[in-house]
């Protein structure tokens, strides 16, 4: 899973992006914290940043979008499942192309908590839009902003911390 390297075996790629997801999904529901509002905070935007950073921005929406909205099937949230879809997926595309932007090894954390804006954007204003068009909540929409701002946030400051030592760990030898 290096970002460096975009030549590799097919299958490990598919087994990357499975991997992935599944870690996504279990972000997601691994620690809930019940909004007031309504939905939960979780840790899946760290890994949705992360699938982006590690995977790229395609594999990384692939991952993102199928992991998150698993994890929303999984909680019972199956009306907000093909939305997170479509959210999480460009959330990590424009993490990923962000990331990808900053080609310089110094600058890697800055990419990192770029890449991690942009997806909060993409978040708090796709469920914004999702909830309102698709959901019919209208103006009670605006509710879930402070939460999804929340969640994204927190997801910026664990990718961010994580990222150094992932970066070490895969690229030993072998993995």
């Amino acid at each position: 899973m290096n970002p460096v390297d975009q030549r590799q075996d097919p299958v490990r790629a598919l087994v990357q992006t499975a991997m992935l997801a599944a870690l996504t999904c279990v972000a997601t529901m691994l620690l809930q914290v019940p909004s007031p509002v309504g939905g939960y905070v979780n840790l899946g935007d760290a890994m949705v940043i992360l699938s982006a950073i590690f995977l790229g921005p395609l594999r990384g929406a692939l991952a993102a979008g199928v992991g998150s909205a698993l994890a929303d099937l999984l909680l019972s949230y199956a009306h907000y499942a093909p939305g997170t879809f479509f959210i999480k997926g460009l959330a990590a595309l424009a993490a990923g192309l962000i990331f990808r932007a900053f080609p310089h090894h110094s600058k890697k954390t800055l990419a990192v908590l770029l890449a991690g804006a942009g997806s909060l954007v993409i978040v708090v204003c796709g469920y914004f839009l999702y909830a309102s068009i698709f959901l019919g909540k209208g103006a009670a929409a605006v509710t879930a902003i402070p939460g999804n701002v929340i969640q994204g946030a927190l997801g910026i400051v664990i990718s961010s911390l994580l990222y150094p030592l992932l970066r070490k760990m895969l690229s030993q030898p072998g993995l």
